[in-house]
């Protein structure tokens, strides 16, 4: 990585003054130091890379996963809301002809079904 030039110096390169000399010597060297931990974190972002790529590799596998599994689900839940909902329009389909045969029995059963809810309510 090239290290562009920091620091007030006059066109010869030379500081005017010792003390300005020092500052400049000082944040040259702060630069230089910030550029060494530059290429070195540069580095180390290389080498890790593949590392993180792998990690984001398992991590989507485990997210594709987890989708199919959350589709089946999904699937099997339809499937049994489905058989459910056929089953009771089978049932109330059954319990219409059944009152439809038997009028008064059906009154009776309704009756006695209502006189033992309310026992049990009350």
């Amino acid at each position: 990585m090239e290290s562009p030039a920091y620091g007030n110096t006059n066109s010869t390169g030379l500081s005017p003054n010792p003390a300005e000399g020092a500052v400049n010597r000082a944040s040259s060297t702060a630069h230089a130091a910030v550029d060494s931990f530059a290429n070195a974190a540069d580095e180390a972002t290389r080498k890790a890379k593949p590392k993180i790529d792998k990690v984001a590799a398992i991590a989507h596998q485990a997210v594709d996963k987890a989708a199919g599994a959350a589709e089946q689900t999904a699937q099997r839940i339809t499937e049994r809301g489905e058989s459910l909902s056929a089953a009771q329009r089978k049932l109330v389909a059954d319990t219409c002809s059944y009152v439809s045969a038997h009028p008064l029995k059906s009154v009776g059963i309704a009756v006695l079904a209502g006189f033992l809810l309310s026992r049990i309510v009350l």
